[in-house]
Parts: C-alpha cells; structure tokens; sequence
C-alpha cells in the first residue's frame, strides 16, 4: 500500500464549455477545491454555497471513506456567483418584491426601504435552486477526491524517499560507533589496572590495600556500565529496522512511526550522556539532527 501525505489539493469544474463554444452549458457550471493540511485527526471544514447545503452530508461520507488523517477544507460553489451566491433578479422577482414591500408599509409605514443588498439577498435565498445540483456537487466531488488522494499519495512518496535516506544514513552512524565500544571498554580497563597497581603500591596495610582496591574495582564498574553503549546501539538498530518495514509497509503508519521516532531520539540521547570520547559525542549530535529532520515530515504522514 502507498503512504499518504496529509498535505493534498486539488481544484476543478464541473461541466465546462468546450473550448472556442459560446453557448451556455445545459446546466449550472459548478466549482470546487479541497485542500488539506497535518492534523492528529481528521478534521473536516465545509464553505459551500447557500444551494449546495444539502449536499454537505454526501460530501462527508465520501471524504471520510477515503480520507483518515488531516485537516481537509472543501469549498464549493456555483460558478459566476461567486461564494455569496448573488444572482441577477428577473422583473418578475422585483416586481413581486416590491408589491410585498408596499405592503408591508401600508401596515407599517415607519418601515424602512429595502437596500439594494437585501433585496439582492433576499431574492438569492427565497429563489429555489437549479435542479441537479447534488448529483452534479456529488460527480464532481467523486473526482476531485481521486486527484487529491493522488497528490497525497505523490507527496507521501517523496516523503519516504527522505525517510528511507535517513534512516540509511542513521544506520551509517550506528556502524560507525558500533566499533568504538570495546575501544572505549579496552581503555577503560587499562585505567583500571593503573588505579589497582597505584592502590596497592600506596596502601600501608592490608586493611588499606583492601579497601583501595574495592574503590577502584566500585569505580571501574561503575564507569564501565556508564560508558557501554551497546544496548542503546541494538535498540536503535531494531526501532529502524520497524520505520523501515512500516514505510515499506504503507497505509496508516503516521502515528506509529511518530511513536519510533521518539524511541530513537531517546537512544541518541541515551548514547550522548554515555558518551566518553569527542568522536562518540559528534556521532550523537549527527543522530539527532537526522531524527528531527525526520520526526518533522512523520507528522504529515496519514
């Protein structure tokens, strides 16, 4: 399966003229764009047109059956009215306006007149929609979603290429400090024999060289432990092989990899308090860049 990115758009119309025609199109030129961004959840925002109301309940099943993650705005409206939906009135729809008007002042003559706007507004509620509106909203939508989720999936594609590149590169840094650890083992097993000899060669009894050399052999393992990093390079070993498997893996792996990202920045931190030797340091400075680098883009993964 292919990995989404949350981050989608896509635009289009509905019934356009042919190109070179002018005639009018049987039926209202409909217009549509759904963007989208990151978001834990999915959340939807509608900004229809007063006449493509009633289809917002379509518009919802059909996103949510394709769509899982992210935050997704879909407008629509009715092309040549733009988002208020204003219309030309026709003679008849003023005339009938204006006779309800007359009326209403004979009753109340301290009333008011009527504003060019709200009567505008006025007609555009009251005038009853074209017909077909829904199957029309419904087809057009149906294909915008396919293009969008295509968009998604173009940029989830790009997104773990970049994953993968990291992760191999993160590996790199592991095989580069993977040797260091009985280096770092081996020297610190010279000290502690250089503490042993000096302990005893100090010590004016045997109580004195006893309690000497267990101080040398409490500091030695206590540094010995501190300094082994061979746990924390196994566990990151495991948590990439788990980001690797899931990216190849695909479908809704955003949330499980933000999981595995913050394991591995806990083993690189792990392995910078560990660290006694400047170059162990380098490599765990290198590691974190790299898994912040990463944890940035997991998050608009679906």
């Amino acid at each position: 399966m292919p990995v989404y990115s949350m981050t989608g758009y896509a635009t289009g119309q509905s019934q356009p003229p042919a190109g070179g025609e002018t005639s009018t199109p049987a039926g209202p030129v409909l217009g549509m764009e759904i963007r989208s961004v990151n978001s834990r959840f999915l959340d939807l925002g509608f900004r229809l047109s007063d006449e493509l109301r009633p289809g917002e309940p379509a518009l919802r099943e059909l996103i949510t059956a394709r769509i899982k993650r992210g935050k997704v705005e879909v407008r629509a409206w009715i092309e040549g009215r733009g988002d208020g939906g204003l219309r030309a009135p026709t003679v008849g729809e003023l005339q009938k306006l204006l006779a309800l008007q007359d009326q209403v002042r004979d009753w109340l003559p301290s009333a008011r007149e009527l504003s060019v706007a709200e009567a505008l507004s006025t007609l555009s509620r009251s005038a009853p929609p074209p017909s077909g509106l829904g199957e029309a909203l419904l087809a057009l939508a149906q294909t915008l979603v396919g293009e969008f989720t295509d968009s998604r999936e173009r940029e989830g594609a790009r997104l773990t290429t970049m994953l993968l590149d990291r992760v191999a590169q993160l590996r790199a840094l592991a095989g580069q400090a993977q040797p260091m650890v009985p280096q770092l083992v081996e020297l610190q097993r010279q000290r502690f024999l250089e503490r042993w000899n000096d302990a005893l060669g100090a010590a004016q009894s045997d109580a004195a060289a006893s309690t000497a050399q267990e101080r040398a052999l409490s500091e030695a393992t206590a540094y010995a432990i501190r300094i082994d990093v061979a746990e924390e390079l196994t566990r990151l070993q495991s948590h990439l092989d788990e980001i690797e498997r899931l990216l190849h893996k695909g479908g809704e792996v955003g949330k499980r990899l933000d999981f595995f990202i913050q394991e591995l920045h806990r083993e690189a931190n792990t392995l910078g308090s560990k660290s006694s030797s400047l170059e162990l340091t380098r490599i765990s400075v290198d590691m974190k860049v790299l898994i912040e680098q990463m944890r940035e883009q997991v998050q608009n993964l679906e």
